[in-house]
């Protein structure tokens, strides 16, 4: 199991959000730089970024920031929000990042992003977020009417290299993972698939690990490293096996 540090850009600061909304955001005092930083020498593998200024189409605000944590790390660098087009996609492999995280892009036009994985190779991971089942895009703002399991189906099908699992009701709120849906995710595609949202505590990621389908492959820790609800360095080393992160 991959143990997965976030961190969510909103004005080139570091935030959390509580279940996707902008309303409820929490900056923290930290340079996502130096965040970046903490994480690999804690023994991250791989780090989770979302562009949540890009997410709601402004792509330019955290560019900058983005090429400085490229620079500053050698691990793996998933990142999502605003993929859209071509050109996002040339920018961002230009900026190094290793895998594009596509959510909105993904659920409305999957056939485009079976023409990108032809084209780039394994470099997409399907995001999936949903509610109730059902599965949100544009920043979680607007409900699709489509099942994540289906979608889950049709990621293998368009070329994602893995699945990015998000329960939205739970993300930001350390009040425990999905790990129940996340398993039908795993079941469903037969991708690897990383659990996003719940985590708040050592036990939770614990449970992940004992209780979930072998397809879950990683976990997203966000708001439980910034809050010292939980020790990072200490979940690698209890957690983490000596398996890459090349999906």
């Amino acid at each position: 199991m991959i143990i997965i540090p976030a961190i969510d850009l909103l004005r080139g600061g570091c935030v959390r959000l509580n279940q996707g909304d902008y309303g409820e955001a929490t900056f923290y005092d930290k340079d996502p730089v130096a965040v970046a930083r903490e994480f690999e020498q804690a023994g991250a593998k791989r780090i989770h970024i979302v562009d949540l200024d890009a997410a709601h189409g402004d792509k330019a605000t955290n560019r900058k920031t983005i090429r400085k944590i490229r620079k500053a790390v050698s691990c793996v660098i998933e990142l999502g929000g605003g993929i859209r087009t071509d050109d996002d996609i040339e920018e961002l492999l230009d900026l190094g990042i290793d895998r594009l995280v596509l959510g909105t892009t993904f659920a409305r036009k999957p056939q485009i992003v079976e023409g990108w994985s032809a084209h780039y190779g394994s470099i997409f991971v399907a995001g999936i977020d949903a509610r109730d089942g059902f599965v949100y895009v544009s920043g979680w703002e607007q409900k699709t009417g489509r099942e994540d399991t289906v979608l889950a189906q049709q990621a293998k099908k368009v070329g994602a290299s893995s699945i990015i699992y998000t329960n939205i009701e739970r993300d930001g709120t350390l009040s425990g993972p999905d790990i129940d849906r996340t398993n039908l995710m795993a079941e469903s595609s037969g991708l690897p698939v990383v659990l996003s949202g719940g985590i708040g505590s050592p036990e939770h990621v614990k449970s992940v690990i004992e209780d979930s389908h072998k397809g879950v492959t990683g976990v997203i820790v966000g708001k439980a490293i910034y809050e010292a609800a939980v020790d990072l360095k200490t979940l690698i080393d209890t957690y983490q096996g000596s398996e890459g992160a090349d999906w």
